[in-house]
């Protein structure tokens, strides 16, 4: 137990901005970089990497990061998506750029005792996000909610890191995801964007 009675057993990062949601002009976030690679991606990233102390003093413990079936591979010679901008593409890059950045610290917090996966949890759930883009729902909040409750609490699931799942099932992620030179490169993108030190 900690001295000091701070745990953090699971983390899920679910922050998220539609393909549809805020219109469809490019926006930028306050730092000036593209808004949905900024809150979709970046802010969990950040937030993780401040949140690994807590985390590892507090194992056995789990991050899940909530991505989605749609996902889109990153062109690092334009990630901001200054050419060619769809609202579509630029949600579907974050998700991808959310599983790289899963098997990433995966690999790095191997016998540290936290688990990181990803998910896609449910496809079009009855959600603010989903009704404001104009989609009629398939899924409910509950099967998604399901999906990231077995990730997060899951007795089958509580050995196993970096993977991908579609719901409760594992599944494979864009074959980007799997190319440790692409998830190099956005590791160090990712450290430079946030300013974090990589250590």
């Amino acid at each position: 137990m900690l001295a000091d009675h701070k745990r953090l057993d699971v983390l899920v990062s679910n922050a998220g901005i539609g393909s549809r949601s805020q219109g469809a002009e490019r926006r930028v976030s306050a730092d000036g970089y593209e808004l949905r690679f900024a809150v979709n991606y970046l802010s969990g990233f950040l937030l993780a990497h401040l949140l690994l102390p807590l985390l590892k003093a507090s194992a056995p413990s789990r991050i899940v990061n909530v991505a989605s079936l749609g996902q889109h591979p990153i062109d690092f010679d334009d990630v901001m998506i200054t050419k060619d901008y769809t609202g579509g593409r630029a949600y579907a890059q974050s998700k991808l750029a959310q599983i790289m950045f899963t098997i990433d610290l995966a690999d790095e917090l191997k016998g540290s005792g936290v688990t990181v996966n990803s998910l896609h949890p449910a496809t079009y759930m009855n959600t603010t996000m989903v009704r404001e883009g104009g989609i009629t729902p398939i899924s409910t909040v509950e099967q998604g909610g399901e999906a990231i409750l077995h990730l997060a609490a899951g007795a089958d699931v509580a050995s196993k890191s970096g993977l991908f799942f579609n719901g409760t099932r594992e599944t494979q992620a864009n074959p980007q995801a799997y190319d440790e030179g692409a998830r190099r490169r956005l590791r160090a993108l990712s450290f430079e964007l946030t300013g974090l030190a990589d250590f």
